[in-house]
């Protein structure tokens, strides 16, 4: 059995402290793209020398099946995204929680998490100016600050990191597929028990999705678990998504099937991806999801015009580096309504 699984309290509530009403939806706590167009070269992997080829994150993912022109923004035109007070506090949250795990395990403790929040931020906001720039005053920031605090010590209501030695941490892990296609991204926690079951633990730090949303929400997660799987042989023991800001865990034991039905999904995803570079149609789909995007002045539904294409370094002729297709390689996509990712 995988260590500190029992029972999770669902339902409790950081305080208004966490003004939430303004929070988009559960967002990437970085800003790196992970994802390249075929024949071209990722400069954003952790290896200086990454081999050429098509590649695909969970988060690039969510990005096509909510909206193809989002997709296109953000791998193929590089748009820059600015950071929000909710992006942030995601990756201040995450770096403390990567940092807790530095410490000795009987250190572990609410205080320590807390304590972590002070100088992961001013580290942060030195590399990342930025991000200092988020607030307009003492006060705002107080108040934020505040928040991601109350996030903290949600968490230890979740579990006892006194009780976790976790096997890896924002674990960088990339995968080939036979097709050719490299699934990578980045993994908050893995854990790995002494009889060699895995778990995957991904922190968020915004809402947790309604019930019709939670399969949607454990793609990312069912996508990871296919990466690992390749590369150890395994299928992963469970999937633990921690939603901190709301206190509440969605777990998930996934089998083979599972990952072979992730597999091919990811495959005719790829092939719609590529279908619409080739024909450089990137349509918009409008969702209420638009009301967090950053790029409504380049959307053709909201009166904007797209920036040109590139003609290098992103798109490349189909023959180049193009991924076969299958017979079915026209099957529709499932519907994903509302896929959000960190």
């Amino acid at each position: 059995m995988l260590p500190n699984v029992g029972a999770v309290p669902y339902g409790s509530r950081v305080d208004a402290v966490l003004a939430r009403g303004g929070d988009p939806p559960e967002t990437p706590a970085t800003a790196a793209v992970l994802d390249v167009l075929p024949g071209s070269l990722d400069a954003e992997g952790p290896a200086s020398e990454l081999p050429q080829g098509p590649a695909l994150s969970p988060s690039r993912a969510a990005d096509f099946m909510t909206c193809p022109l989002l997709y296109r923004f953000r791998v193929i035109d590089r748009l820059p995204e600015p950071p929000t007070v909710a992006t942030a506090r995601g990756t201040l949250v995450h770096a403390a929680l990567e940092r807790l795990f530095d410490l000795p395990a009987a250190e572990r403790t609410p205080e320590a998490g807390r304590a972590l929040l002070v100088p992961e931020w001013d580290r942060l906001a030195a590399e990342e100016p930025e991000l200092a720039a988020l607030f307009g005053d003492e006060a705002g920031r107080a108040s934020w600050f505040e928040s991601a605090v109350a996030i903290m010590d949600e968490y230890f209501t979740l579990e006892d990191p006194r009780r976790l030695e976790p096997a890896e941490r924002e674990s960088y892990v990339e995968t080939t597929l036979d097709s050719g296609l490299r699934l990578r991204g980045y993994i908050d926690r893995l854990d790995v028990a002494p009889g060699g079951e895995i778990r995957i633990v991904d922190y968020k730090t915004g809402r947790a999705p309604r019930e019709a949303y939670e399969a949607s929400a454990l793609f990312q997660m069912k996508f990871y678990a296919l990466v690992i799987w390749r590369l150890r042989g395994r299928v992963p023991a469970l999937l633990q998504l921690m939603y901190l800001a709301e206190g509440e865990v969605l777990r998930y034991a996934p089998d083979e099937s599972d990952l072979l039905a992730t597999e091919r999904k990811v495959a005719a995803l790829w092939q719609a991806i590529e279908r619409a570079r080739a024909a450089g149609d990137w349509r918009p789909r409008p969702s209420r999801l638009c009301d967090w995007c950053n790029h409504k002045a380049f959307c053709p539904e909201f009166g904007g015009t797209p920036p040109p294409l590139p003609r290098e370094g992103g798109l490349l002729p189909p023959a180049e580096g193009s991924m076969p297709v299958p017979a079915d390689g026209d099957m529709p996509l499932p519907a994903e309504g509302g896929i959000t990712a960190e």
